[in-house]
């Protein structure tokens, strides 16, 4: 990207970051963001991250003020262009970031990568259009069809390896979202691994009267969207909280991949569930993404695996108070491929024809006054190997 000539005004970030305490303009690719939030005082603000070919590593934020949220950028994809007039360069623990002030600062949101105008889709009060923007603009998007961001995969987490309580980065691919009560949204996510058993604090002689929940949403989802989650890998629960969801919710895009940085894990009655807070970002992920190749061909070369249905926390093999019965053969499935299952599907056979196969699952709890479930899997011939309660 050229900026001199006409566009004197707009310097590349790797130039604004040295103009600290002045006035500069530049231009740049929206690499994260999060939710708005008010200050102590009277104002909103928010903070993005963007880059600019001269600036890659980690790009550089900007701190956004504005009399109310709806004066705020409101960014419709993360990877968008927004250009920015007279913000101040500022430095905190010698690190510099950008400050968007109300009284004399402008900004401009464009389409990234794909756009093919060059109107703004949002401005700021103060912002004027210049037939030179348009210039900087196509220059931008040019940079951007090639554009790979170096990242450091060690620093997104797997769902295998989550904790309790603690807060993580995560690449993950959206199946569902939902409203699940008035206000309260969830979506559904996956990264082809296996979150880890968690502890049930609660007592077996507890559940007749206050039975252990299948899901953390308050009523179970249909079949045909069950159906439609990958039957390997754990499918988690995030909880999106109140407040932020009309400025999360546009960003996460059913059968497309995310990265969400600082989201909260936890357990409740054995049940692994995320939450996307004020302190949650959403990162840009531009196609062919590294990281997420990486995710993908994880999952591929798991499924080429003889026992590629097989839990990760069961390898080499399952628990010792797991009993099974190898008198006929048959496929290992998961028990999400059991209860998905139609009669007329051959996938779960084993070699002798029959549809027979092995499920290795976890015991959740006993009611023997509810018999349905297992008379339902006894008429379908499934033999399955219940592993222990922890």
């Amino acid at each position: 990207m050229d900026y001199n000539g006409e566009d004197y005004r707009f310097l590349k970030i790797k130039d604004a970051i040295l103009s600290i305490n002045q006035k500069v303009s530049f231009v740049g690719v929206i690499l994260e963001v999060g939710s708005p939030k008010q200050s102590k005082g009277t104002d909103s603000f928010c903070t993005i991250k963007v880059t600019d070919e001269s600036h890659t590593k980690d790009g550089i934020s900007v701190n956004i003020f504005a009399e109310s949220m709806e004066k705020l950028p409101y960014i419709v994809s993360v990877g968008d262009i927004i250009l920015l007039s007279h913000v101040v360069m500022k430095a905190h623990n010698k690190q510099a970031y950008a400050l968007f002030n109300k009284k004399f600062s402008s900004f401009a949101l464009y389409d990234g990568k794909g756009g093919e105008d060059f109107l703004p889709y949002q401005v700021s009060s103060r912002f004027f259009v210049r037939d030179q923007d348009k210039r900087i603009i196509a220059a931008v998007r040019k940079w951007l069809l090639n554009f790979q961001f170096k990242e450091d995969s060690k620093k997104f987490l797997l769902l295998r390896e989550i904790k309790d309580g603690q807060r993580i980065n995560m690449a993950c691919k959206v199946f569902h979202i939902c409203e699940v009560a008035k206000g309260e949204w969830m979506a559904f996510v996956w990264d082809g691994t296996d979150a880890p058993p968690a502890q049930i604090s609660k007592k077996l002689e507890d559940e007749m009267d206050h039975e252990l929940p299948l899901q953390v949403e308050p009523l179970p989802l249909s079949r045909d969207i069950l159906c439609s989650f990958p039957a390997v890998g754990s499918i988690l629960r995030v909880i999106i909280d109140k407040g932020i969801e009309k400025h999360i919710l546009h960003l996460l895009k059913i059968g497309k991949w995310v990265k969400l940085q600082n989201v909260l894990c936890q357990v409740d009655a054995g049940l692994w569930f995320g939450v996307l807070t004020h302190f949650t970002r959403l990162r840009y992920v531009p196609t062919n993404d590294n990281l997420i190749v990486e995710r993908q061909r994880s999952y591929d070369e798991r499924l080429s695996w003889e026992h590629s249905r097989m839990p990760y926390w069961c390898f080499p093999w399952t628990s010792e108070v797991t009993d099974i019965d190898y008198s006929e053969d048959g496929p290992f499935v998961t028990l999400k491929d059991v209860l998905t299952h139609s009669q007329d599907q051959a996938d779960l056979r084993g070699s002798n024809g029959k549809n027979s196969c092995f499920c290795v699952c976890r015991r959740w709890g006993e009611t023997f006054w509810r018999l349905s479930l297992c008379r339902c899997i006894e008429k379908k011939d499934k033999q399955i190997a219940w592993s222990g309660r922890k």
